[in-house]
């Protein structure tokens, strides 16, 4: 009795300890049909999987109905399964490469004894065919990612290979929706960047890859997968998996260089200057047996050095005008601000040219896997990376930077930003008998990231010429004392019965991200010669008063800022985030050629551990009338008055709904979930697939930050009390179809709903009264000073606005004499209210093209996707000599509908925003009635009225 306690007291802990927020993919799955020649099932048969290169070997038993499953097995091969029933032969099938997340089906017939032992030879090539695929899907093997060509040797130059992605700012975007919302694995591990800054994946920053391209086995992008242990994400789930050692002991070194002459200098014909460029990687791989059969390990090292210029344009003078990568900017001015901060300051700039800023990461590997028994299999791993890379100051934050033909900047004006991140994950993989299956996952990873400045404390200089920003001096406004430190906690388990026609998978998960945020614009004091002309500055005596924002003094905030970094006091803020889930599914066989899974999803998101300040409230909730932001030199009181998305002023406690003390409600989100296969022709020759559902996924963390971090940051920041993550509701419907040469077609049609799509809002708003012209023409509605207050207050709510439509083809075949050929097209249409594309709530609103109310959720073209897209590529394998080998292989990809809004440089609406309103583009009869004013371009030229009409 008391060891029968034990084995269901442990079963129960494997089950109920489960904790983080989504399973995801790092196994495959056999499961197969034994039957007679009769069609009828074999009930009992003795079935064994051996992968002997791993030293795997399993033994289950067919059930009544003579099927048979095996979950949680290592992707690869071969293996080999051995089918025996008394009465029948030894039937034996070989050569099966199971790859991530496939469930790949073996159907045995059995004939009755004869004395000789049958042997089966399975192919390769047959992985799209799979019960349990639902929705569209793409998986990368080992030999894909051996073989295709890849320049920057990243995970992301093989996801191209699914037709639906597409390269955005902010990473790849699949299926039209914002790259932001896809979830990353790595080897189960959530790895994503949580907080989101720059980049969707670990070492963005840097433009490093968090692991090695040599050190990953397979990848799996999912659209849409109807099984609820995947979640995480309203874009795509993207599962990597690592490699593990085995009893042959392989190892792999390699280097690549790279610099300028690689690149192309003519577009169109014309001519381009290429920056200089320098890049060299270096890395290897070991893996083997430390004890056969049993103990077995894989690691992995990887160095890149990179240094180029930070652009190929290059100031002004006497010798080089009129060339295509010269500047505007006068080299002569550049001399003159930077001596006039050296003599007079004591401040050092830097070159403005002929520099480089220097890239280096290291990254590492290692990996090891213990067969404990026939029952329990363990995986460890750890990931490690250290990167850095120099970058030249903001290009776009707080108005144009640079550097480009426009506007340059000094080599101090930059920054270095280091990347660091410790990963430790380990899974134990249980297949307790033929009827029960555990998989139990913990993971902890580190991410420390700050930024070191080439400036000393010094505050920032704006100087422009002709109204347009110019030269770009002093301390990067962004760098001041920014740390970031992030903690991840990640635990999940899976259970599963199989019965006779049903398979059960349970399972409770939770993860945890906890952030320390240190961020410091404006600390070290305003902007000094605000937006001050550069004739003005060279011209006038430096540090008098009509040249310094707020009207002091200029050694003050020089001093200021020097003595603010001796003293070393920075703010930070901390939140930590979790999330607690539940999810229960049963995968029916309906019959043999008939597959019904059916889930449901439980998400609670949690918030905690907060630390900030709060603003003033009244007793009834409302804002007491004043905030202060800006720097201690120069403070800034305005009155806030708030308005809600209708446009009504909040009165009467409502305001107590955007007290950024309070963060948003907890409350469960439901996923639920129907996925279908069926095997049309039982042949496995055409597949028709399917299932609709909601998809709960994560966003970055960064827009709630925002306003714990820096609520009274130039405007006010908020999360509307009702705020919920996003949530999409995504219909898929797809067809597989293999003809007899082995070519298969795959078409898949998606349509993706908005539930809670994120949108942020401008509280400081009312509703528009005004109208921009009267009579014909721009007719737009534009806000009076009565339908605003005097500050912005930002706030992120949601929306159920905005829809994708996806149509996605492909073909594909591997031919005998081993020639891989691909093709794929995608159609996209997506639509919606915002499209997200910043990390601070203002830009976010800034940069939403918009018409009439500023914070009307209307349907608009988004940001992201490709209206049509083609991809093809070839791989052929040339073997020789006995053992050598030469693949040559070619990748291609061609698209239109690039995403991108025509807006004014300017305020046309009055909302406060000079990057929003949607450019009027007028017929030609208003074009000829129109009164044109002669201007001064930013090149010093004078357009005139007619020039002006007929560009128009």
């Amino acid at each position: 009795m008391p060891k029968y306690l034990l084995k269901a007291s442990l079963s129960m802990l494997l089950f109920f300890c489960g904790y983080f927020a989504s399973a995801q993919v790092t196994t495959a799955t056999l499961n197969g049909l034994v039957q007679d020649k009769k069609g009828a099932a074999l009930a009992a048969a003795t079935v064994t999987i051996e992968f002997p290169d791993a030293g795997i070997k399993q033994t289950v038993t067919t059930k009544a109905d003579g099927r048979f499953t095996v979950p949680n097995l290592r992707v690869g091969g071969p293996y080999k399964i051995t089918i025996n029933f008394v009465g029948y032969n030894t039937t034996i099938v070989n050569d099966i490469f199971l790859e991530l997340g496939q469930n790949t089906p073996v159907e045995v017939t059995l004939e009755e004894k004869a004395g000789e032992l049958k042997e089966v030879v399975i192919q390769g090539g047959n992985r799209i065919f799979d019960n349990k695929r639902t929705g569209a899907s793409t998986t990368i093997n080992n030999r894909l990612i051996r073989s295709l060509p890849t320049i920057n040797r990243s995970a992301d130059d093989y996801l191209r290979l699914t037709p639906s992605a597409s390269s955005t700012y902010n990473g790849l975007s699949f299926a039209g929706r914002n790259g932001q919302y896809n979830n990353f694995s790595l080897d189960g591990a959530v790895f994503n960047n949580p907080f989101g800054l720059d980049a969707p994946t670990p070492g963005g920053q840097t433009n490093a890859q968090p692991v090695s391209l040599d050190a990953i086995d397979q990848i799996q992008v999912n659209i849409a997968p109807y099984d609820v242990t995947q979640a995480g994400f309203t874009g795509a789930g993207v599962n990597t998996v690592t490699k593990s050692g085995s009893n042959k002991t392989f190892g792999t070194a390699y280097v690549f260089y790279r610099d300028q002459t690689f690149t192309g200098k003519k577009v169109d014909g014309t001519k381009f200057e290429i920056p200089t460029l320098s890049q060299l990687q270096i890395g290897a791989s070991l893996g083997g047996a430390i004890k056969k059969n049993k103990l077995f390990y894989f690691i992995n090292f990887e160095t890149e050095q990179r240094s180029d210029q930070p652009t190929s344009y290059v100031a002004q003078n006497a010798g080089n005008t009129g060339k295509s990568n010269t500047s505007r900017v006068l080299e002569s001015d550049l001399i003159s601000v930077s001596t006039i901060l050296r003599n007079k300051f004591n401040y050092e700039t830097g070159p403005y040219q002929g520099f480089t800023y220097d890239q280096t990461n290291y990254k590492w590997l290692a990996k090891i896997d213990w067969n404990i028994n026939q029952v329990h299999k363990l995986a460890l791993t750890y990931n490690g990376l250290n990167a850095s890379k120099g970058k030249p100051a903001h290009p776009s934050a707080i108005g144009r930077r640079g550097p480009d033909f426009t506007t340059l900047q000094f080599r101090n004006s930059g920054y270095e930003i280091v990347n660091n991140l410790h990963s430790f994950s380990g899974e134990l993989k249980s297949n307790f008998n033929s009827k029960y299956a555990n998989k139990l996952r913990a993971v902890y990873t580190s991410f420390r990231d700050k930024r070191n400045p080439f400036s000393d404390p010094f505050p920032v200089v704006n100087l422009t010429k002709n109204g347009v920003r110019y030269i770009i001096a002093g301390h990067e406004p962004f760098s001041i004392h920014n740390r970031l430190n992030q903690d991840a906690l990640q635990i999940t388990n899976n259970f599963n019965v199989f019965l006779k026609n049903h398979t059960l998978t349970a399972g409770a998960s939770y993860e945890q991200f906890k952030f320390g945020n240190s961020f410091n614009l404006t600390g070290y004091g305003p902007t000094l010669f605000s937006e001050a002309d550069i004739q003005t500055f060279k011209d006038s005596v430096p540090g008098s008063r009509p040249f310094v924002f707020g009207a002091y003094p200029l050694d003050v905030d020089v001093n200021y800022a020097r003595n603010r970094a001796a003293a070393g006091l920075w703010s930070w803020y901390y939140l930590t985030v979790s999330q607690l889930s539940f999810y229960f599914q049963d995968e029916i066989n309906v019959s043999k050629n008939l597959t019904l899974t059916l889930g449901l999803r439980a998400d609670k998101p949690n918030y905690f551990n907060m630390s900030f300040v709060s603003p003033d409230f009244n007793g009834a909730g409302n804002f007491t009338g004043t905030y202060t932001q800006g720097s201690p030199t120069f403070q800034n009181n305005d009155n806030l008055t708030l308005f809600d998305a209708s446009g009504r002023r909040i009165t009467n406690g409502a305001g107590k709904d955007l007290d950024n003390n309070r963060l948003p409600t907890k409350k469960f989100l439901f996923s639920p979930r129907l996925g279908f296969n069926w095997d049309a022709n039982g042949d496995k020759s055409l597949q028709i697939r399917g299932g609709s559902g909601l998809f709960t996924g994560r966003f970055p963390f960064v827009w709630i930050g925002n306003h714990i971090g820096n609520p009274f940051s130039f405007f006010y920041n908020a999360t509307d009390r009702d705020f919920q993550w996003p949530q999409v509701w995504r219909t898929n419907v797809g067809t597989d179809y293999k003809i007899q040469n082995g070519t298969i077609f795959s078409l898949d049609v998606a349509y993706t709903k908005d539930v809670n799509a994120m949108m942020v809002r401008n509280y400081n708003l009312g509703t528009p009264t005004g109208t921009l012209v009267s009579g014909t023409g721009d007719r737009r509605k534009i806000y009076t000073n009565t339908d605003k207050g005097a500050a912005n207050a930002y706030v992120f709510t949601n929306t159920n606005v905005g829809y994708q439509l996806n149509i996605s083809f492909q073909a594909q075949r591997t031919f005998k004499n081993g020639l891989y050929a691909m093709f794929g097209y995608n159609y996209l249409v997506a639509k919606d209210a915002s499209s997200i594309s910043a990390e601070i709530s203002s830009d976010a609103f800034d940069r939403n093209p918009i018409l009439n109310n500023a914070n009307e959720a209307r349907l608009t073209p988004s940001l992201y996707g490709l209206t049509h897209r083609f991809i093809a590529a070839l791989s052929r394998k040339f073997e020789y000599s006995g053992k050598w080998a030469t693949t040559i292989s070619i990748f291609g990809s061609w698209n239109t509908g690039d995403r991108f809004a025509y807006v004014y440089g300017g305020d046309i609406n009055n909302d406060g925003t000079s990057s929003n309103d949607l450019l009027y583009i007028p017929t030609d009869a208003e074009i000829g009635s129109m009164n044109f004013q002669p201007f001064v371009d930013i090149n010093g030229n004078i357009q005139s009225p007619s020039a002006q009409r007929t560009a128009f």
